[in-house]
């Protein structure tokens, strides 16, 4: 028994070291949120076991849990780059299906046909908006920047501002208010499923998104020109992957121990 209990621990350290080793792999991913593996300890006992003397069986692993922690806030002075200062995520939809994924990457940049996407091609959804900024509607959408103004003038620059108003600007000097960025916020943020490029996706434990305005309530501010970096603590992974380490050694070594002491037993039944 003590040869599977030891296996258990192994693998668990093997686990814990997966999710420190992608925590450090990501350190400089923007908008990336790390991991932590939580364990809990099996028990082999009955119901008329002395309690006094119950054996362990090993670990398993209960979770892995996100740490969404706000990351350290970095200025590029690139006018596309927004950073949320506090809750919330940007939604954005794929353009082919429509599935909606969310992220703290505000990455942003513009296309050929005005429309306003991530890093990897989804769509920003924002609030349409009238001429005096003013929301027309509560249902978020795709933004769409006209690349000429009614007057035929070009776009020569998008800016957005800490609520969220994306502005664009024409070569005849006019400016004119777009939309509004619209964030997200979910009843338990915990459960939602990371899906690779810094995203999530919605599921029955994180409950269905909720919207709401740029720096209103639970949802923080923008930081136009700004970036929000990972949110891992090198040192402290750097820590935890010793500690990993000495764990799955301490395991092995108790491997170890047992087989001897078996090899011992049957050297002596001779």
């Amino acid at each position: 028994m003590s040869f599977f209990t030891s296996l258990s621990g192994m693998r668990n350290a093997e686990t814990d070291l997966r999710v420190i080793s992608n925590n450090i792999a990501n350190a400089e991913t923007a908008g990336f949120k790390k991991s932590n593996a939580q364990f809990s300890d099996l028990v082999a006992t009955g119901g008329n076991t002395d309690p006094r003397r119950t054996p362990g069986i090993g670990a398993a692993v209960s979770s892995i849990s996100q740490d969404f922690g706000l990351g350290a806030l970095e200025q590029t002075g690139r006018g596309l780059d927004l950073a949320i200062n506090g809750d919330g995520f940007f939604a954005t939809a794929n353009p082919l299906s429509g599935d909606l994924t969310f992220t703290r990457n505000g990455n942003l940049s513009i296309v050929a046909t005005g429309e306003l996407q991530d890093a990897f091609g989804d769509l920003v959804q924002a609030y349409p908006v009238d001429a005096t900024g003013a929301q027309t509607s509560n249902v978020p959408a795709n933004v769409v920047i006209p690349t000429a103004n009614a007057a035929g003038s070009a776009l020569t620059s998008v800016a957005i501002n800490s609520a969220g108003i994306v502005g664009a600007s024409y070569a005849d000097g006019t400016n004119e208010p777009i939309a509004q960025i619209a964030l997200a916020s979910f009843p338990a943020t915990g459960g939602l499923r990371p899906i690779g490029q810094t995203k999530w996706e919605a599921t029955s434990v994180s409950g269905a998104p909720e919207y709401g305005d740029p720096g209103i309530g639970n949802f923080g501010q923008l930081m136009s020109g700004s970036l929000e970096r990972s949110n891992v603590d090198l040192a402290g992974e750097m820590v935890s992957l010793l500690t990993a380490q000495r764990n799955f050694q301490a395991n092995a070594r108790a491997i170890d121990t047992a087989t001897a002491i078996s090899q011992t037993v049957l050297n002596l039944q001779r």
